[in-house]
């Protein structure tokens, strides 16, 4: 399928021939008829990616300022490697389309294949062909309105929210500041709403669509009679509300609502605008300022959006869904015009002539444009476009089944900078296929790296036969399936930690590796453990090697805040902190004492309004048959510019300490010995080249089978003790 993007670093608008996504659970495949392009959102988002690096900087201080805290957490190359691989990737674009299903989910059972639909969402109603879209962010469209107009919907959506927060009655005045796309939809929702209107704008000929739009009265910002036009509007009371659709870096939009806006009026801002509210009039006139936040109820709630549990009707009455349905309903009904705002159509492949268009990049005089429509219909044949796989070299017949032919399985940030760069170094590697759940992510990976193929289809990669060995580094809950079947087609393997997110997916990985050593049709299996492997590790571990006694091991982690609806800390798609990243660091004490534990306590953080048992900030306890014991410190509520790991191990009269795998110190008979890094070293390359080498040489995995298991129901048994409040045995 054709779908258009941004390449982040150069700022080039491309459309290119992507897998078409793979169909999931509770999604729908959408064949596009239209999509619309926002002149103003999307011409902001797309600035943001174009020009120098110091200017994307600049733009950006938010983002700077994280990169650097990640340099001081994961050091300067392993950041360095993260941001090259943004830039080197490609954006999709898009956020408002309509379209045809062509595939149901599982768990859908409201709408069917051939079903009319509106589709909204960043990162999903792209700017391509076909669109896998969340059931609560697709809305079916009612009969007589047409695509190219339902593609309006998500931003008629973001307008009715914006009306909806300035909850006007039938009668009173509103003005509204800004009249671009968003603006000139809120002029005609007020109208249908029985308000008075008044149209604010820089540009003359936006106040004049204002006008054809509804609007009562539409003034230039540049005129001096705004205020007499107030007071004449309002018989000298001022209007009972301001919506501010404008997009500009100037106050002048806050300012100006504060003066025109009545005692105790309200003033939303819908737009993107400098931020500073006047105390004068807004405390004199005790005005009410609200923000509205983009479709409605449900935005940014992964739970409502990706999981597709809707809000309760009586509780929340207009959710995100419940907008796009009120907006078709009045284009259903014509008192909602969209026709009379689209000012230019462009077919897909025309794509960068239409975002060059809107950012006025061409020669002469901008062209004017309001609501810029990319036209799919031409691409028709229903069917033949649904390809999930992309061919970037010519694929070989018979092509001959090798351990060191390589296959993907996810390919996200952190594997195109820590795994995919060891691996393309080592010798006699072939990387033959990519899958992503994302057909453009797959496409720009398997570009950057020279992968034969992309796909969006995993069975792509596990079911080639010259794929001998299969990389997992995909989200959580999609490590243990995976695996399975890999290991049933006798593949080695590398998995991403988690190995599994709970006990039961644990065990039918047991099940189907035992099986596949009993026929002898079985490959390497690896957990991505790197820290075992890291260059201070291994220094530390050949110093303990004629220690002969129990351990005592500290292990500090400042892993950070992450908000609950973040991915990893649902137990279902990432299994929590503690499976998802706290396994890294039982393996680690796992690979220093030779002993298996017996015995594990754990006590979650105790904060005011929570019951115990955060797996966010929580202290582990391990006690193993020898005597050793380990305590793992996992912190969410320290401050970010600590280093993340700490390590102090002592045995036999001997210390070693591991400060964030960049610096060394070791303690012998009264005496230090340290050593030093540049950068952080977690182990990464060292993990890749000891996997590679064991399955090219026939040896056993680095790290053994039952180590593996016992690492992760160690994690799954950290769970049982902070529910419990009490020791659990091992």
């Amino acid at each position: 399928m054709k779908q258009v993007s941004q390449h982040v670093k150069s700022g080039a608008i491309l459309v290119e021939e992507v897998p078409t996504p793979a169909l999931k659970p509770g999604h729908l495949l959408v064949q596009t008829h239209y999509s619309v392009i926002s002149p103003g959102t999307e011409r902001a988002s797309v600035s943001s990616r174009s020009g120098s690096l110091l200017s994307k900087a600049k733009k950006n201080p938010d983002l700077v300022k994280k990169i650097l805290e990640q340099v001081v957490q994961q050091g300067l190359v392993a950041t360095y490697k993260r941001v090259q691989s943004r830039l080197e990737s490609l954006a999709s674009l898009g956020y408002s389309a309509s379209g045809e299903v062509v595939a149901v989910g599982k768990g859908i059972d409201d709408l069917a294949v051939g079903t009319p639909v509106a589709c909204a969402g960043a990162g999903y109603a792209n700017h391509a062909e076909y669109l896998l879209i969340p059931r609560n962010l697709c809305a079916k469209i009612p009969h007589g309105v047409g695509f190219d107009e339902a593609a309006y919907t998500t931003i008629g959506a973001i307008a009715l929210q914006g009306v909806r927060q300035a909850a006007p009655t039938l009668g009173e005045s509103v003005a509204v500041v800004g009249l671009g796309l968003v603006g000139q939809l809120t002029v005609q929702l007020l109208k249908a709403h029985g308000c008075v209107v008044l149209g604010i704008d820089v540009d003359r000929q936006a106040v004049e669509l204002a006008k054809s739009s509804g609007a009562d009265v539409a003034v230039g910002r540049s005129s001096a009679d705004i205020k007499k036009v107030v007071q004449s509007l309002t018989r000298g009371r001022g209007v009972d509300a301001v919506i501010i659709t404008a997009a500009t870096t100037s106050n002048d939009p806050i300012q100006l609502s504060g003066e025109i806006c009545r005692e105790k009026g309200r003033v939303v801002l819908v737009g993107d605008v400098g931020l500073q509210l006047p105390r004068g009039p807004y405390y004199m006139k005790e005005l009410d300022f609200r923000l509205s936040r983009s479709y409605g109820p449900g935005r940014y709630d992964p739970a409502y959006e990706e999981g597709g549990k809707d809000y309760p009707f009586g509780y929340v009455r207009w959710t995100e869904n419940r907008n796009m349905q009120e907006f078709l309903r009045l284009l259903s009904t014509k008192e909602i015009d969209v026709q009379k705002l689209t000012t230019h159509r462009f077919n897909i492949d025309e794509a960068a002539k239409a975002y060059k268009l809107i950012s006025g990049s061409g020669k002469g005089r901008p062209e004017r444009s309001v609501g810029v429509l990319l036209d799919y219909e031409a691409t028709h044949v229903r069917g033949d476009r649904i390809v999930t796989r992309i061919d970037l070299v010519p694929p070989i017949t018979g092509a001959r089944p090798s351990p060191l032919n390589i296959g993907f399985l996810g390919a996200g940030s952190f594997a195109q900078a820590s795994l995919l760069p060891p691996i393309i170094s080592h010798p006699g590697i072939s990387l033959i296929g990519v899958c992503t759940g994302n057909g453009l992510n797959a496409k720009s990976v398997a570009k950057n790296f020279k992968f034969q193929f992309a796909t969006t289809n995993p069975k792509d990669v596990i079911d080639n036969e010259s794929i001998g060995t299969v990389f997992i580094a995909t989200r959580h809950n999609l490590h243990a399936g995976y695996t399975i079947d890999a290991i049933k087609r006798g593949k080695n393997v590398f998995v991403e930690k988690p190995l599994a997110v709970n006990e039961q997916e644990l065990a039918e990985i047991v099940k189907s590796y035992q099986a596949a050593a009993r026929s002898k049709n079985h490959g390497v299996l690896m957990v991505g453990f790197n820290r075992n492997f890291a260059p201070s590790v291994r220094t530390a571990k050949k110093f303990f090697s004629e220690a002969t006694g129990p351990f005592v091991i500290n292990y500090r982690v400042n892993a950070g805040y992450l908000p609950p609806t973040h991915w990893t800390r649902d137990p279902v798609e990432g299994g929590g902190r503690i499976v998802g990243e706290v396994c890294h660091f039982v393996a680690l004490m796992q690979h220093f004492v030779n002993a298996p534990p017996d015995r594990l306590y754990a006590e979650g953080l105790s904060i005011a309004g929570t019951m115990n048992g955060e797996d966010d900030s929580t202290i582990i306890t391990l006690r193993f048959s020898d005597g050793s014991i380990g305590t793992i410190t996992y912190l969410a509520n320290a401050d970010p510019s600590v280093p993340k790991e700490y390590i102090e191990l002592s045995s036999t009269g001997r210390t070693a300490v591991i400060d964030n795998f960049q610096r060394l110190k070791l303690y012998k008979q009264e005496k230090l010995t340290e050593s030093s890094s540049s950068t952080i070293q977690k182990g990464h390359r060292e993990e890749i080249e000891a996997f590679l080498s064991a399955i090219r040489d026939g040896k056993e995995s680095p790290i053994p089978f039952e180590s593996l298991i016992m690492t992760t129901r160690i994690t799954f048994k950290a769970l049982e003790a902070l529910r419990k409040g009490m020791p659990v045995s091992l």
